[in-house]
């Protein structure tokens, strides 16, 4: 025990030269004596678990102080160390961080609702409260699974699966999410290992069988690229990527691939001295073989949101073989395996790092707010698997703005993403220009522009639409304060209002300036009449609908067409012309099917590259059906859901450019009533 304590401080030597070590000296001694006598599952004194949680945060470069807590993690729940006792050893700092990473105990709610999921979302709701206030809470919890994760096998095969998938869902996207991959990785191969034991030693044991060949192969990439560099004046080292066993199970599953065949991509780093190195590097990779379209990403240009910078590309290699190359710096190189850590700067009297620092943890900071939420606790699990899922959609603002969203997230999720209100008020979303429903899947790249109107207010089919959880838990919570949703009355999960998000200080809550407020000539030019859009129209006073609200029209003598909700009760109760009823909806949100039979000559693999050219459409294909015509050719009836006829237009415009595609037709369908328009014209 005494050598793996001195393997620490040399571990903060080198980091930390200068620092002051007492605080941990006397944190080890704390933490010794504290669990003297207990002892793992595994026959180990419990401080050998303190101690390698001290050591995975010194690693990652955290501070004295940080890995002082690491030490003293577990007193407050194991041991009986009192947390009063533990300020006036350390003082608020530690003890903060301590009592940030320790587990409820004793709850307050009947024993009959303490479910593994109720426990689950209670303490990790008290973690990211406690990370609210410093991250490094977040960075001990982290070094904590990871320590335990390792030392699974000692668990019984229930709990091994459990934490195992925890870790898979949870954690280790949480260290992807604050840019640690050195910790991910291991996560991941460790709760693959337990969750899959046979797929985890098939793969392996593959790996092992090929290893020699891939070294002598990656060794040959490797000099030759760096004689290359040197003859260009790159200064630059070369090494081979690891390719680690569940990031291999995950391409063959998500790619449908054979294990060869993931293997067969090879995989470098270049790591250069400066960001200028990385471009020139890049210049002199694609001088020796030949880029693969579509695989170039400069994330040097463009940051993840978790800091991540590099380069990457794809060429193809002499063996024909597709060569995967990352290029980034020294800097870069370090933020990539320590991320958030390599950032933090522990200053004495602070509480805080850099406002740039800040700004990349808002999204960890309001995830606490899921759990203030009356809706069963899987729900709020499945919420943080969706949010801290690794797979990401990355949108602009109309400034240019990046904003970081789950696959599946609407522009109502973008508009409660730049604030509360926004979302409140939201009426409609331009995309890419143009008008699209809130129920609209964003892709990576569009931007998205929202509108909004004082008059809004949030609908109930809301919470329907939102994929994050946050999106959700602030409809939910306005939705109580307007009284159309019940009260929180679920003793498992309890509101804290102290930890809400910061309102505008106007008294009437207002949308920040770039956020265009929509007038009545707006809202009136949003309306369609049976698909057509630019007729005049009028909103009923008695119902003033709004979008989002159902909408009917009403063909009226003086002033064209009034459009009232659709469950309006002053228009249900009037007396009125079956006649002059017409549909009407609001601008992207009226959805309609449209069959399209597409004709196609004989080639393999049509199918799919007629789907993945509709892809970036972002539509519905609610049926794909095959049949042979009758002159024999092969046909594919595809049946869509759209908004306008323009989107049909474009369908039909991208089926044409696929290869093999002979014609694209429209099913013919009934005549839609033309009276009513040529009324109201």
């Amino acid at each position: 025990m005494r050598s793996q304590f001195i393997k620490l401080k040399k571990q903060l030597r080198r980091t930390f030269p200068d620092a002051e070590l007492e605080v941990v000296r006397t944190a080890y001694r704390v933490a010794d004596d504290a669990h003297h006598g207990q002892t793992r599952l595994s026959g180990e004194p419990y401080i050998l678990h303190s101690l390698s949680v001290a050591q995975n945060l010194a690693s990652v470069g955290l501070d004295p102080i940080t890995c002082a807590a690491g030490l003293l993690h577990d007193v407050l729940e194991d041991t009986p160390v009192t947390k009063s006792e533990l300020r006036e050893q350390f003082g608020d700092e530690v003890t903060r961080l301590v009592d940030g990473v320790t587990k409820i105990s004793s709850l307050t709610f009947p024993e009959e609702m303490m479910t593994q999921e109720i426990k689950q979302a209670q303490n990790i709701r008290k973690m990211l409260v406690a990370t609210a206030k410093d991250v490094r809470v977040i960075l001990i919890k982290l070094a904590d699974r990871l320590h335990n994760i390792r030392t699974l096998e000692h668990l019984r095969k229930d709990k091994r699966e459990r934490i195992a998938r925890e870790t898979l869902d949870i954690y280790a996207p949480m260290a992807h999410r604050l840019g640690i991959s050195q910790w991910k990785w291991e996560l991941e191969d460790h709760a693959f290992h337990h969750l899959m034991p046979d797929d985890y030693r098939a793969i392996a044991r593959q790996v092992a069988m090929k290893r020699r060949t891939r070294e002598s192969q990656l060794t040959d990439v490797i000099q030759f690229l760096e004689k290359r560099l040197a003859e260009a004046e790159v200064t630059a080292h070369v090494i081979g990527r690891p390719k680690h066993l569940y990031s291999i199970y995950q391409k063959m599953v998500q790619q449908g691939k054979d294990f060869h065949e993931v293997m067969d991509i090879q995989a470098v780093r270049i790591i250069t001295q400066t960001e200028a190195g990385c471009y020139n590097a890049l210049g002199v990779v694609h001088s020796l073989w030949t880029p693969i379209p579509g695989r170039l990403k400069d994330y040097i240009a463009m940051p993840k949101l978790n800091m991540y910078q590099a380069i990457h590309t794809t060429v193809m290699g002499d063996n024909a073989r597709p060569l995967e190359i990352q290029i980034r710096s020294e800097e870069m190189d370090k933020t990539a395996r320590e991320g958030i850590a390599a950032h933090w700067h522990y200053k004495e009297g602070t509480e805080n790092g850099d406002k740039k620092l800040n700004s990349h943890l808002d999204w960890l900071r309001q995830m606490y707010g899921w759990l203030k939420d009356a809706h069963a606790p899987e729900e709020l699990m499945d919420s943080m698997r969706r949010d801290f899922g690794m797979s990401h959609t990355y949108v602009f603002s109309p400034k240019g703005e990046v904003k970081e969203l789950p696959p599946g997230a609407t522009p109502l999720d973008f508009a409660y993403l730049v604030h509360s209100d926004v979302g409140h008020h939201c009426i409609g979303a331009r995309v890419n220009g143009r008008m699209v429903p809130l129920r609209y899947h964003l892709q990576t790249g569009d931007v998205v522009e929202v509108l909004t109107s004082k008059n809004q207010t949030p609908h109930l089919d809301w919470v329907d639409i939102v994929v994050t959880g946050r999106a959700r838990t602030r409809i939910r919570q306005r939705l109580r304060e307007l009284g159309e949703l019940a009260a929180v009355d679920d003793p498992a999960i309890q509101p804290h209002h102290e930890e809400a998000e910061p309102r505008p200080k106007q008294r009437r809550p207002v949308p920040p300036r770039h956020v265009p407020e929509v007038d009545e000539a707006t809202r009136r030019n949003l309306i369609r009449i049976e698909g057509d859009k630019g007729l005049e129209v009028q909103f009923a006073k008695c119902c003033n609908p709004m979008p989002g609200h159902a909408l009917i029209g009403y063909i009226t003598k003086k002033t064209g067409i009034s459009v009232h909700r659709a469950d309006c009760k002053s228009f249900a109760k009037s007396a009125r012309d079956a006649g002059r009823v017409v549909e009407a909806t609001w601008e992207g949100e009226g959805m309609f099917e449209t069959t399209l039979h597409v004709r196609i000559g004989h080639r393999p693999n049509v199918l799919a590259d007629l789907t993945n050219a509709l892809r970036p459409i972002n539509i519905d294909i609610l049926r794909a059906e095959y049949r042979a015509d009758e002159a024999g050719a092969g046909c594919f009836d595809f049946t869509v859901e759209t908004s306008s006829q323009g989107a049909v237009n474009r369908i039909i415009r991208t089926l044409q450019s696929v290869t093999g595609v002979v014609t694209v037709e429209r099913a013919k369908e009934p005549k839609r009533q033309a009276e009513a328009l040529a009324v109201a014209g």
